[in-house]
């Protein structure tokens, strides 16, 4: 049963990833002819009276979807998930964690993923309301929206190393 409920990346039909699924769902789109298997996990098979099938780890769709641009909730947890949970002031890995606004409110600044960064506590505090530069403090790394594939690298994750290829890790 848990075998049913792993991770299997699915791909739209030129090979762009979509979504990702468990492996119950994506045999069912396999047995339905909707899908078929691009890497399987290795030494898995599932079995039923009449039917033997690996285990799949990606499967491609036959039929091209036209997917709208999928909408990433922004919350604290998302950008420091975003900001793979280090300061984009100082590097900082192992601190308390909290979300800065690179232009300040009291400027203009917004809510949003290009003015929100990771921060420890220490250079929250440091930069207090102030710009970047007013503070003389520079950012590792320009805030971003993230797309699609930044979604399942960071937020879902890689279930198994032969989805790197696909999201574009090798």
């Amino acid at each position: 049963m848990v075998m049913l409920s792993k991770a299997v990346l699915v791909l739209n039909q030129n090979y762009e990833p979509l979504s990702v699924c468990t492996v119950k769902r994506a045999v069912v789109m396999l047995f339905l002819g909707k899908a078929e298997m691009v890497e399987k996990y290795n030494g898995y098979k599932l079995h039923s009276v009449s039917w033997v099938v690996p285990v799949p780890s990606v499967v491609r769709l036959g039929f091209y979807v036209k997917v709208p641009q999928k909408k990433i909730l922004l919350t604290r947890k998302n950008i420091i998930k975003r900001d793979r949970h280090t300061c984009q002031y100082c590097g900082e890995v192992h601190a308390q964690m909290t979300v800065d606004h690179v232009v300040p409110k009291i400027y203009g600044g917004t809510d949003s993923w290009e003015n929100l960064v990771c921060a420890c506590v220490r250079c929250n505090n440091l930069k207090g309301d102030h710009t970047p530069d007013q503070a003389k403090m520079k950012l590792l790394r320009k805030p971003k929206r993230p797309n699609n594939i930044t979604f399942i690298r960071q937020f879902v994750g890689i279930a198994d190393n032969k989805w790197r290829r696909y999201l574009f890790l090798d």
